[in-house]
């Protein structure tokens, strides 16, 4: 099996990272509450995508980047999740500084994106409103610091369980885009009134400082949250499944000889 170049595997990250922000912020931002003027009453018309429509349209991001560069990086487009495969033993060690990076780049760039198209809008004010994640006062909800962690590290838990078992050669080939896709989508139904769903320490940087409003002071929960929930889930995945796939990689790397038909 042919693995590509680290290089190519970290620009992967880096575009899927930007995508999941750019499009799962995106929808937050833009979207989520969109008033459209009516002519007959003089009021607007609710055309935004709320919380549904946001949590669908982060599902769609890591599903469609895990199709488009999968089979060249492992489509983590997350630190926890590579930290998390990590201690799964499914992926080197030396590799996850590097990935990690990759992640944070990809993602500020993406909310530094979003800030400027932001503000291309007369009377917006990026601060408070660049979708951050918060606890206390800054959580959408009102809910406890202690109530956001267990959250974000319960959910970060399970997204990896998810991952871990979707991966499984044993799984159905080609889905598990859609079956990774569709948990973070059901993860932000749940916790977007708790934390504005995080599990993505990348995801929580990117709009941090560009938001302001305490963001930045708060980020250090959504680091250590989701990388404690991913830790529990690749020490624990083998226990608690049989499924023992340790010292296999996850990068997602296909031979394109695995590809052809086989002839009886």
């Amino acid at each position: 099996m042919r693995t590509p170049a680290l290089t190519s595997r970290l620009g992967a990250e880096a575009l899927g990272t930007f995508w999941l922000v750019f499009g799962g912020c995106g929808s937050a931002i833009f979207s989520a509450k969109y008033l459209a003027p009516n002519v007959v009453t003089g009021q607007g018309i609710q055309l935004g995508i709320g919380f549904v429509g946001v949590a669908l349209a982060f599902g769609l991001t890591v599903l469609t980047m895990a199709y488009a560069v999968g089979h060249v990086s492992g489509a983590h487009f997350n630190p926890a999740v590579t930290i998390g495969v990590a201690v799964a033993k499914r992926f080197p060690w030396k590799d996850v500084p590097l990935y990690v990076v990759a992640q944070v780049l990809g993602g500020l760039l993406a909310g530094l994106a979003l800030w400027g198209i932001a503000r291309g809008v007369s009377g917006f004010d990026a601060t408070g409103n660049l979708a951050a994640n918060g606890y206390g006062d800054h959580s959408p909800g009102g809910y406890t610091l202690v109530a956001v962690l267990c959250a974000e590290a319960i959910l970060t838990a399970f997204f990896l369980y998810v991952i871990l078992g979707a991966t499984d050669d044993r799984a159905p080939t080609g889905f598990a885009p859609i079956a990774i896709g569709l948990a973070l989508t059901l993860i932000h139904l749940i916790s977007i009134p708790i934390s504005n769903t995080s599990v993505n320490p990348a995801r929580s940087t990117a709009v941090a400082f560009f938001n302001g409003n305490g963001a930045p002071a708060q980020l250090w929960a959504f680091w250590v949250a989701p990388i404690i929930g991913a830790v529990i889930a690749g020490a624990t995945y083998h226990l608690v499944t049989g499924v023992d796939r340790r010292d296999e990689d996850i990068t997602g790397v296909v031979d394109p000889e695995d590809l052809k038909p086989t002839v009886a």
